[in-house]
């Protein structure tokens, strides 16, 4: 069975994509809203968590996981697969940025995700040099089902300022394909947003999972929450989630 683990809604950017590509995969996504979030936790807290939850959903009878979130990504070289298969959105995303040959490259990210430097390192191996903002806030007000109140397009204005005039932007957090249009009209016409849901997609396609019943959600945080904020963000109905305390 495949999951998704991302501690909110951003991995649902995914989980529609694989739904609308592989309809026949069973899936379960793991939202942890209910834990501090995964960019404020140190590296030891946080690889401490996705131990955790990795061990939960091998329990479940997940044998394949995608970890749609950035920050958890720049952990996966530190956690212990517990015999799952998994695959983050940071590798995909780079694959994907660099056949594009993009002429100059901009990133828009969680804290976490920047100050870490791995997307720039990474670049950097292939000669790309990339132009990075902190884009913290936009995260934030997604998850609450905000996606175009005048503070979001404010907070969007400030941060993509500086990036206006690259060829490219990698939305390098799940959530931010949700504000898409807004971001759109912020930059250049000729300005791209690259999307690493689609990445995601092909680093993963070669993975051989079935169907094994209906699709399970899980939140460790507020059901009704995540039910209404997907809804608002990408347009995905949610059905019953369940509400877990303790995973351990």
């Amino acid at each position: 069975m495949l999951g998704i683990l991302d501690w909110g809604i951003g991995g649902i950017s995914i989980y529609k994509l694989i739904k609308e590509r592989r309809p026949e995969v069973s899936l379960v996504y793991f939202s942890d809203t209910g834990v501090t979030p995964y960019g404020k936790m140190s590296r030891v807290e946080l690889v401490s968590r996705l131990n955790a939850v990795i061990g939960f959903l091998g329990s479940k009878g997940v044998t394949h996981l995608v970890i749609g979130c950035n920050a958890a990504s720049t952990a996966i070289p530190f956690i212990d697969p517990q015999g799952l298969k998994i695959e983050g959105v940071i590798d995909p995303a780079v694959e994907m940025t660099a056949r594009l040959k993009p002429e100059r490259l901009g990133l828009i990210g969680g804290r976490r995700t920047v100050v870490s430097g791995v997307y720039r390192r990474a670049f950097a191996q292939r000669g790309i040099a990339v132009k990075q903002r902190i884009a913290q806030p936009l995260s934030g007000l997604i998850e609450s089902g905000d996606v175009s109140s005048p503070k979001l397009r404010q907070e969007a204005g400030h941060i993509l300022r500086p990036l206006r005039n690259c060829s490219h932007v990698l939305l390098a957090c799940t959530h931010y394909p949700a504000i898409a249009n807004i971001l759109s009209d912020l930059v250049s016409a000729e300005t791209k947003f690259i999307d690493p849901a689609s990445g995601v997609l092909n680093a993963t396609s070669k993975w051989k999972i079935g169907s094994h019943g209906p699709d399970v959600l899980i939140t460790t945080g507020d059901a009704e929450a995540m039910k209404r904020s997907a809804d608002r963000a990408f347009g995905v109905k949610i059905g019953k989630v369940l509400k877990v305390n303790r995973i351990e």
